[in-house]
């Protein structure tokens, strides 16, 4: 509540008229150094205006009087490292992928910069480590689902997966289950088939005869007789204990009910040829790559 302005008998100094709980406030002024200081802000708040592009226009902004902001100044600063690079990048769009991993110097630096492409481009999805997660493929192990060879990497890399580019690579799992090929019966059945070929564990009850005469007809044509795969259809070997989804039950009938395509972009529209060579020589390296 607020009353009149008094003076504090304690302290001599004026209320501010405020009163809480019996709690007067008093009318101290702020100290001057702190007044001084605001101020200041105050001042070089203008001045930042207007040095600075701070002021947003309908299309644009105000450019500053010093004319500096942080796109050029990135801009600056990649044309500075890509000077710098050049000529060794242009060893590198100019040499076959054999050629860069023959040789140590060239090897050496395209792992170093396609590891820095890695970390801005394919992190997210792959992780730092390129492990992978859960529907993306981990890129230290020997299990590939279009091939480990350099050739096949770059092509990957630079049409990417079922991403709409003419070169892309295609081929997906059919939804058996949402588009009535299977009965979600039989889709059990077949899991526990699945499941057996790859040495996991079924219930004691599982029809793996029926499981097997489910497997003939409807995925060996990708997978295999044996569930060994097929890297020219993107048909994932069955039979190592690498499972992109997951190996349980639940989600092999997730997988047989709607389905899988996951999608990975092209990157040849948006990395240049010498780093794309660098992203394929540096995935290659990783531990899984093919010859």
């Amino acid at each position: 509540m607020a009353h009149g302005h008094d003076i504090d008998a304690a302290t001599g100094v004026s209320t501010t008229g405020h009163e809480w709980d019996g709690i007067r406030e008093l009318n101290n002024p702020l100290p001057r150094w702190w007044l001084w200081v605001f101020y200041a802000t105050i001042v070089w708040a203008f001045l930042y205006v207007l040095a600075y592009p701070a002021i947003p226009l309908v299309t644009s902004a105000t450019n500053g009087l010093l004319g500096w902001n942080t796109r050029s100044a990135v801009e600056r600063d990649l044309a500075a490292l890509a000077a710098q690079r050049g000529e060794r990048l242009n060893v590198l769009k100019s040499a076959s992928l054999e050629e860069i991993a023959g040789s140590p110097a060239m090897l050496a630096f395209a792992r170093a910069a396609g590891k820095a492409a890695f970390a801005d481009n394919c992190a997210g999805c792959h992780g730092v480590g390129a492990g992978g997660a859960k529907g993306y493929p981990n890129l230290n192990d020997d299990d590939w689902l279009w091939g480990g060879t350099l050739a096949e990497v770059q092509q990957t890399i630079q049409y990417g997966i079922r991403s709409g580019h003419d070169q892309a690579r295609v081929g997906s799992m059919p939804a058996f289950v949402r588009d009535g090929i299977l009965k979600r019966e039989e889709a059990m059945v077949l899991a526990d088939y699945v499941r057996s070929i790859a040495g996991l564990s079924v219930e004691p009850k599982a029809d793996l005869k029926r499981g097997e005469t489910l497997y003939a007809a409807n995925c060996a044509a990708c997978h295999g007789d044996a569930g060994a795969g097929n890297k020219e259809m993107g048909a994932p070997s069955l039979t190592d204990g690498i499972w992109l989804y997951g190996a349980d039950k639940a989600a092999i009938v997730e997988g047989l009910t709607h389905g899988r395509g996951g999608v990975m972009p092209g990157w040849s529209g948006r990395l240049d040829e010498a780093t794309i060579k660098a992203l394929t020589v540096y995935v290659h390296t990783l531990g899984g790559g093919t010859k």
